[in-house]
């Protein structure tokens, strides 16, 4: 069995038998991972002191090829992030994110997401307001939505593919995978959210810019109704692309709290 060392992050920890805990952890290197840390919860001098949930280091895993569940022999902890359970709006903002990545990710390659969920994790930990820690969450989420293959269409019709001006509204419909300009919506008689210019642009702003678009600095109108709708809109999206029809718990959990 091949031993793989990999940077990783803790995004679900479970206890499992008497002295051992279940790890799922996103890595750079093989995407989403599940391991057994055998003993972890009777000595922590394997796999650090710091080593828990949110946690980013390097991880030491014995891969056992046509297996789901691999051995996690070391976890050498390189940030901590104790910042984010200390605050019941940035723990479930965090969790929400992580949960989505633990639907959509799967046992390959995922360096691109592994960078965009650091770095959200990160952003967390500065923001100072409840919105700032929302606005975060929902471009880390809609970042990591897009880079698995489900992004939004946002600039044309998803039904004719017309254009949609600039200054143009339009309905979001998430069967459609995207935004369908107002004759199209009219004309299939589908329901639909209408989606204002303002919230348009944050949503392109979301998906196309970045870690920039992560920071807590960057601004937004994320606040209040806006920002539930939001969450709303993410939510049936989600429910709509995800591989299964299990709930999102974590998500519903912290779009209820804000």
């Amino acid at each position: 069995m091949p031993l793989l060392s990999t940077d990783a992050i803790i995004l679900h920890t479970a206890d499992y038998l008497e002295s051992s805990r279940l790890v799922r952890m996103l890595t750079r290197e093989a995407g989403v991972v599940s391991a057994v840390a055998r003993g972890m919860r009777a000595s922590r001098r394997r796999f650090g002191s710091a080593m828990d949930l949110f946690a980013e280091g390097q991880a030491q895993l014995q891969v056992k090829s046509g297996r789901d569940l691999h051995a996690l022999q070391g976890f050498d902890v390189s940030v901590s992030r104790t910042a984010l359970a200390a605050d019941l709006d940035r723990f479930a903002a965090a969790n929400a994110l992580a949960e989505v990545v633990l639907r959509l990710v799967h046992e390959e390659a995922a360096p691109v997401v592994f960078d965009q969920v650091r770095q959200a994790f990160d952003h967390l930990g500065k923001a100072s307001t409840r919105e700032q820690m929302a606005g975060v969450a929902l471009a880390a989420i809609w970042q990591v939505v897009g880079e698995v293959g489900y992004r939004p269409v946002l600039d044309e019709c998803a039904e004719c593919h017309g254009d949609i001006a600039v200054e143009e509204e339009a309905s979001f419909m998430v069967a459609m995978g995207g935004l369908v300009c107002l004759r199209c919506a009219a004309h299939r008689g589908a329901q639909g959210r209408r989606l204002p210019v303002s919230a348009r642009n944050t949503l392109r702003r979301w998906i196309t810019a970045g870690e920039a678009a992560q920071s807590p600095s960057a601004g937004g109108e994320v606040d209040g109704p806006l920002l539930r709708a939001h969450q709303r809109l993410l939510r049936e999206f989600l429910s709509q692309y995800l591989p299964d029809s299990r709930p999102l718990r974590a998500f519903h959990y912290w779009e209820n709290i804000v």
